[in-house]
């Protein structure tokens, strides 16, 4: 806790003890959260000859990534949600909720051109302590064609302890929504730059899940999952984050607990908090959302709506995550600036809004300068009407809560 709290800390805490509030100074919020480039591109395929060129477009129109990777040690957390068993239909895992392994491959390629001089590719799979390779080829993927895209690329599964020794505890400014700081793997302090590779999806629990939400990942399955230590964290992950989810108990002891254990235990409630302090703790510092082939109605097979698989053919890329979130929202055809109760957050809070009343960034398209193609142009797949035509059915319990 610091000693000293600055104006808006002051304004964040003694909002935060009003009940069932999270419109902290909205006004005032709003209008300090920073605002950052978005690039949009077209992309009609993952082959390199196009998706190479158009991503490296929208970097150049970022101010160029040399300026962001170059010389240093970039940890890339990518989407591997849900067991690589379970797919939509017939579809390959990567055109529908994985993010693609060569959208994986041009950003570390890519990326390595740039100068940067480590690359470690991250991401927590459910309850598993498998290194990423093995996911990968339960997936059909040639992990050798990711670690080959540029010089010095490893893998690590952050749901452990991993290489590391110990956990790294990352303080949430101006306290937390949910927990005040969070114990994660050491990757996600090792690195220079910490960059969101994500999938442009919809998400049954969060509404959307894009470049922030796709860091809900990061917690660690042996202190925050099924499972998890009671005093200490366990050696292994066992399972997926229910605890998360719906707060039926707390992290391991060594870690630090909940702010307020009276809080609702309501997903729809805590999990959007826990990714707007996860965005503020761990800094994002490049945000990269590829909607090439995606899935419209959820983040996943699990999801008992309607799924569709569906082809955007768009790549969305800023240095801000609530920025270019809010313009990937715009491009699936919903309002950047909907609160719960609107589509996509009929029965959420919005991540969106939570990260924006802490300042980590603006969802405000008037303050957010588009580079690229407009987003009329890019909404060729309108997922809010989609949203609005289907059958508004549960998701299926069980399923994977990550």
């Amino acid at each position: 806790m610091p000693e000293k709290w600055t104006r808006r800390e002051l304004l964040w805490r003694g909002a935060a003890g009003v009940a069932g509030a999270y419109l902290l100074g909205p006004s005032l919020m709003r209008a300090s959260a920073p605002a950052a480039r978005v690039s949009i591109a077209r992309c009609h395929t993952y082959a390199a000859a196009e998706l190479i060129p158009a991503m490296a477009r929208m970097f150049d129109q970022l101010g160029g990534l040399d300026r962001i990777v170059k010389g240093k040690t970039v940890a890339m957390k990518i989407n591997l949600t849900g067991k690589p068993n379970i797919r939509v239909g017939y579809y390959r895992l990567e055109d529908t909720h994985y993010t693609h392994p060569a959208v994986i491959a041009a950003t570390a390629h890519l990326m390595g051109k740039a100068g940067a001089r480590r690359i470690r590719i991250v991401e927590s799979p459910l309850g598993s302590a498998d290194p990423l390779e093995e996911i990968m080829l339960q997936a059909n993927w040639d992990p050798k064609l990711i670690l080959g895209a540029a010089s010095k690329v490893e893998f690590e599964n952050t749901n452990y302890l991993g290489q590391g020794k110990e956990y790294v505890r990352f303080k949430v400014p101006n306290g937390g929504y949910m927990f005040p700081a969070y114990d994660l793997n050491h990757s996600y302090q090792d690195c220079d730059v910490f960059v969101s590779v994500a999938k442009l999806k919809e998400h049954e629990t969060a509404g959307v899940t894009l470049s922030m939400k796709n860091c809900f990942g990061i917690t660690p399955c042996t202190i925050y999952g099924d499972g998890a230590g009671e005093d200490e964290p366990s050696l292994l992950p066992r399972a997926g984050r229910g605890l998360v989810h719906f707060g039926y108990r707390q992290p391991s002891k060594s870690a630090p607990s909940e702010i307020d254990p009276k809080s609702p235990r309501d997903d729809k409630y805590r999990v959007p908090r826990v990714v707007a302090d996860l965005a503020a703790a761990r800094p994002i510092d490049l945000a990269i959302v590829e909607g090439i082939n995606t899935m419209t109605g959820g983040e996943g097979p699990w999801i008992s709506t309607a799924l569709t698989a569906v082809k955007p053919a768009v790549l969305i890329a800023g240095t801000n995550p609530v920025s270019t979130d809010a313009a990937c929202m715009a491009v699936m055809g919903f309002d950047p600036m909907a609160d719960r109760g609107t589509p996509p957050f009929e029965n959420c809070d919005s991540t969106l809004h939570l990260a924006e009343n802490t300042g980590v960034g603006t969802r405000d398209l008037k303050r957010i300068e588009l580079a690229g193609i407009p987003i009329r142009q890019a909404k060729v797949v309108d997922f809010a009407a989609i949203r609005e035509r289907r059958t508004h059915a549960s998701a299926t319990p069980g399923g994977p809560l990550g």
